[in-house]
C-alpha cells in the first residue's frame, strides 16, 4: 500500500502518532470490493469509513439486543478490524490470494503497526481474538462486520449506484444469530 506523504508525516519519534498515522491511512485505502463490483472511486466508501460504521453499528446492536456481551471491547474489536489492511490493503475473495496468505499479511502488517504500543500485547491479542472469531463478542464483530457491508451495499443499491445482491448473499452467509438475521431481513424488505 502506498501512504500518501507518509514519509513527511511521520518524522516524529512518537510511537502513538505514529500508530495514529497508520491508522489514518485506511482513510485513503478505499474498499475494493465496491471497485470491483462497479462502482466509481467518487462514491466508494474507504476503509476507515467502514470500521467507523461497523463501530457505530456494534454498539447500537450490542446495546439493544445484547447487553451480555461486553460492549467496549466489542467496539474496540470493531474499530480494530480492518488494521490488518494497513499494510496488506483490501483484499477481497476476486484476488489472487488464499486464505492463509490473506492471514499471514495481515497478521504482518497488524503486528507492524500495533507492535509499537505500549500495550501491544493487549492490541494484538484483541485482534487476533477477533479473527479467531471463537469468542461471543469476536462472533458478534465478525457478523457485524458483514452487517454493515450489506447495509452500505443496500445505500448503494438504493442511489442506483451498485447491484448488490452478491454482496446481500455473501452477508447472509455469516448471520446465524437471531438479531442478526431479523435485522438483515429487514434490510432486504427496505
Amino acid at each position: 500500500m502506498q501512504f500518501k506523504n507518509y514519509d513527511k508525516i511521520l518524522s516524529s519519534k512518537n510511537n502513538l502518532l505514529q500508530v495514529y498515522f497508520e491508522f489514518a491511512q485506511l482513510k485513503n485505502l478505499l474498499r475494493q470490493g465496491w471497485l470491483q463490483g462497479g462502482l466509481s472511486e467518487k462514491k466508494c466508501e474507504s476503509v476507515a469509513d467502514h470500521s467507523f460504521a461497523s463501530a457505530i453499528l456494534a454498539w447500537l446492536v450490542a446495546d439493544e439486543y445484547r447487553p451480555d456481551l461486553d460492549i467496549e471491547k466489542i467496539i474496540k474489536m470493531a474499530l480494530l478490524h480492518e488494521v490488518g489492511e494497513i499494510y496488506a490493503g483490501d483484499l477481497t475473495p476476486n484476488d489472487d490470494v488464499s486464505p492463509n496468505e490473506k492471514f499471514l499479511l495481515e497478521y504482518s502488517s497488524m503486528k507492524k503497526v500495533l507492535s509499537k504500543l505500549p500495550n501491544s500485547k493487549a492490541w494484538c491479542e484483541l485482534w487476533e481474538e477477533f479473527d479467531r472469531g471463537k469468542t461471543p463478542e469476536a462472533a458478534f464483530v465478525k457478523q457485524i462486520d458483514k452487517l454493515e457491508m450489506a447495509l452500505q451495499a443496500k445505500i448503494y443499491e438504493k442511489n442506483n449506484e451498485f447491484q448488490a445482491e452478491g454482496f446481500f448473499e455473501s452477508a447472509q452467509k455469516v448471520m446465524d444469530s437471531d438479531e442478526f438475521k431479523i435485522l438483515f431481513a429487514e434490510m432486504l424488505e427496505g
